[in-house]
């Protein structure tokens, strides 16, 4: 699965990542364009099915894409379908239990570092995550040189609010109303902690719940999911090119 290899700067080993492509110009059309890379942040569910399709969408909108295996320091390549039973799940939060985030950040650090070097990039960078990856993207912003970052429905982000002044760079909050990982009060403390941070912008999908930017998921909502990833698609033009 994965497409290249990235070196963890504490000298701990490697990790893999999966990497997506845009497609080249058409021949005669002259050399294609450096593009913008965007890193993006898995679900507790590992690198599986749902993040390479992702990858390959944003791939689709004109940027390279690289996701990297952050559950690599418990167990490399986990590809979890939550779709497919209370196994699973069981698994995943375990994984996501067992995770150091701060070390995850430092991974995703290395991701980033390894985007604006890797062979027909610009140099510019963002971040995408979902769910857990929702919340590690929110740490990006506040931690990394990331030009931009996007999250969705993004967990625990209340108890990060300490860091929303340390966030210079546009940061897109994609919050869930019905989300049941992030009850009404926890999102009016979200909404409330980034307001005095012109760089954050926070968005309540009416009626929607976790995951409803899954496609095929359970809680798939094509209306939100269009809406929310217009904005994301828009960020990503503005900064990256």
């Amino acid at each position: 699965m994965p497409e290249t290899m990235i070196a963890a700067t504490d000298g701990s080993g490697s990790f893999g990542a999966y990497v997506a492509q845009p497609k080249d110009k058409p021949a005669g059309a002259g050399a294609p364009a450096a593009r913008g890379a965007v890193v993006m942040i898995q679900e507790i569910f590992g690198v599986n099915a749902t993040m390479r399709q992702l990858s390959d969408w944003v791939a689709e909108l004109g940027f390279i894409a690289i996701s990297p295996d952050l559950f690599w320091r418990q167990e490399k390549g986990v590809q979890l379908d939550p779709d497919a039973g209370q196994a699973q799940w069981d698994k995943a939060f375990k994984l996501m239990q067992g995770m150091d985030q701060d070390k995850a950040v430092e991974d995703l650090k290395a991701t980033i570092a390894e985007a604006r070097r890797m062979p027909g990039a610009n140099g510019k960078v963002a971040t995408m995550g979902f769910c857990l990856g929702g919340r590690l993207a929110y740490m990006t912003a506040a931690r990394t040189d990331a030009d931009a970052n996007i999250s969705y429905y993004g967990v625990g982000i209340e108890g990060l609010l300490g860091e929303v002044g340390a966030i210079k760079a546009p940061l897109i909050l994609h919050i869930a109303e019905k989300d049941k990982f992030v009850p009404p009060e926890a999102q009016a403390k979200i909404l409330e902690g980034v307001k005095g941070n012109p760089q954050v912008s926070a968005h309540v999908y009416p009626g929607v719940d976790h995951a409803f930017a899954r496609m095929g998921g359970h809680a798939w909502d094509a209306r939100a999911a269009t809406i929310a990833n217009g904005r994301t698609a828009e960020l990503l033009a503005r900064v990256l090119g």
